[in-house]
């Protein structure tokens, strides 16, 4: 199992933010969320918002560190990208 997690640069609600991702499936991303103590209100379309406070939880328990960028082409490669729905 391998999930992967960007540096936390992302700012939101007064916080910086990661995200997690997997390249094999959901389920694989959710049960490491879970194991990581993620609630899945933090499952955003194809990824889910870690806190920076967590980031390295994250990486003890195994997530690869990667840019963002990287997250993006994983995503994109395993047909897990489900980008945001935009209305004109």
């Amino acid at each position: 199992m391998t999930v992967y997690i960007d540096p936390p640069v992302w700012p939101g609600h007064g916080r910086l933010w990661s995200h997690l991702v997997s390249d094999v499936s959901y389920e694989e991303l959710h049960g490491f969320a879970a194991g990581l103590g993620v609630p899945l209100r933090a499952f955003e379309r194809d990824h889910y918002d870690v806190p920076a406070e967590r980031y390295a939880d994250a990486v003890r328990l195994g997530a690869v560190e990667v840019s963002s960028r990287q997250i993006v082409e994983l995503l994109r490669r395993a047909g897990l990208r489900r980008r945001k729905n935009r209305t004109r």
